[in-house]
């Protein structure tokens, strides 16, 4: 890097995933009593890399107060406190950077987020319709706003005009392709969604993500022939690629070779030795070959807990809590089909942030979850496995949202490969399911989604209730017996990484 510019430089190593580098050349320049507004804004979009929200806002406020004509001031703030899920503070930010003269594809797809947040679908779809005039192939703008009219009106075809119009307008093809098969799949048609990714390796054969995603289609639809097609070209291109040997490791197991995908999983272990996706699928692979591993990474009495949690302070009861969370949580699940590419079918997911929000009942709540937590790290200990080698005793919550899921809801069996501990925190249970002796609506644990011979059946189940926190290792397949009772079912999850 020849540039004598710190904040070029910083940049620079931004742009190459070293946000922890860059940070310390933007550190001494932003909190300098005359910061100018680059170094201030640089510093923020630094640590909302590093997932330090909180600490970014801070000096975006500090920048609409020193830069107050700046509309470029006022959409960083909106945007940092959109990422936060305060839906009404960044609405009225952004308005203000409209104000000042801004008018950009980015600050109208800011606004459009503000506006979910808010409750505000109809103005939200004009917003992301705006966004998308000024900057018609953005990719992740186009998928977002797909999503959306799928989940709110349940019209694929809708959805994926917006996906058509995003690649007739210069947008990435790759992405968007995926998104679309993603968005047939979620619409009922995997078979077809299948053949367009196959279509797609045609048109792309370079393209080693179309031939992933091709490959997992491929398996999904039971055609293993074609997948492993799919993988031998993947393999061709990036055989030391850990996402490539992850799909490898699945057709091998499809095809009904466990021995040679725990192989794989190892080799690609030996390159990405915490990656959450390789150990659940390692997993699998060592369960039906036989393998001792699967019961040293899945060892269920020992790394998967329920919690009930403590009555938050302000509450007179844990009961009147959460029919208060409940209440705020019901708000915030608009929509009439699930995301389309998330694991539940048969309900909604929250799309604004839940951690920042300034919602003091979800305040409480992520106050609550501390003790548990920690509890639970503490229980865990240290060790070599893959869950305590990882376990330096602090945390910070990455993500989370809600799930609400109707009559026939379930989530499909999967796993969280961007977390450590995962969770799943019962608001609202279908009672009379749980007690009817199937065990309709609890959560399971230990099933891979793949049809093996012989099957691999969930290995441990916790029933769900009111106020319970159940955690357990991001690497740990799960999922939902689906419920047939005319009940709901409204959970919180959120991932946990090390601090």
């Amino acid at each position: 890097m020849s540039s004598a510019n710190p904040l070029d430089r910083a940049n620079a190593l931004l742009g190459e995933g070293r946000a922890a580098e860059a940070l310390q050349l933007t550190e001494p320049l932003a909190t300098a009593p005359d910061a100018p507004h680059a170094a201030l804004s640089t510093h923020a979009a630094i640590l909302k890399a590093l997932r330090r929200h909180e600490e970014a806002l801070a000096f975006n406020e500090q920048a609409t107060r020193r830069f107050a004509t700046s509309g470029v001031a006022w959409h960083n703030l909106a945007a940092t406190l959109g990422d936060l899920g305060r839906g009404e503070a960044s609405r009225t930010a952004i308005q203000e950077a409209f104000k000042r003269g801004l008018d950009a594809p980015q600050s109208w797809s800011v606004y459009a987020r503000a506006l979910l947040a808010t409750g505000d679908i109809d103005a939200a779809e004009r917003a992301y319709g705006e966004s998308l005039k000024r900057a018609p192939g953005e990719v992740e703008v186009a998928t977002e706003f797909a999503n959306i009219v799928w989940m709110r009106h349940g019209d694929a075809a809708a959805a994926q005009a917006v996906l058509d119009a995003a690649f007739l307008g210069g947008g990435a093809p790759g992405p968007l392709l995926l998104a679309k098969a993603k968005l047939m799949d979620a619409a009922g048609d995997p078979t077809g969604g299948a053949r367009f990714l196959a279509l797609a390796v045609d048109r792309m054969p370079g393209d080693i993500h179309v031939l992933l995603a091709a490959a997992q289609a491929a398996v999904e639809t039971a055609q293993i022939a074609t997948a492993e097609r799919f993988i031998g070209q993947a393999l061709a291109l990036g055989a030391d690629r850990p996402e490539v040997l992850n799909q490898a490791v699945i057709v091998q197991l499809a095809a009904g070779r466990p021995d040679e995908a725990l192989a794989t999983a190892r080799r690609g272990l030996a390159i990405a030795p915490d990656d959450p996706s390789l150990w659940g699928w390692a997993a699998a692979a060592a369960r039906a070959s036989g393998d001792p591993l699967y019961g040293e990474v899945y060892d269920y009495a020992t790394m998967v807990r329920a919690y009930e949690i403590e009555t938050p302070a302000g509450w007179s009861s844990l009961a009147d809590y959460l029919g208060d969370l409940a209440r705020v949580l019901r708000g915030m699940h608009p929509y009439a089909q699930h995301p389309f590419h998330q694991s539940l079918r048969h309900g909604s997911q929250t799309m604004q942030p839940l951690i920042g929000a300034a919602e003091p009942v979800l305040r409480a709540f992520f106050a609550a979850m501390d003790k548990p937590v920690r509890e639970h790290m503490a229980w865990l200990g240290q060790g070599a496995d893959p869950l305590r080698r990882r376990n330096s005793g602090a945390y910070r919550i990455d993500d989370a949202w809600s799930v609400s899921l109707q009559p026939g809801g379930f989530h499909k069996d999967h796993f969280h490969p961007q977390g450590w501990l995962s969770s799943a925190f019962y608001v609202e249970t279908p009672d009379r399911a749980l007690d009817a002796g199937d065990r309709q609506g609890w959560i399971r644990f230990g099933r891979p989604p793949l049809d093996l011979d012989p099957p691999l059946e969930a290995a441990h189940y916790i029933r769900p209730q009111p106020g319970r926190l159940v955690l357990f290792p991001s690497y740990m397949w799960h999922g939902t017996e689906p419920f047939m009772t005319d009940e709901r079912r409204l959970t919180i999850a959120f991932d946990v990484v090390p601090g």
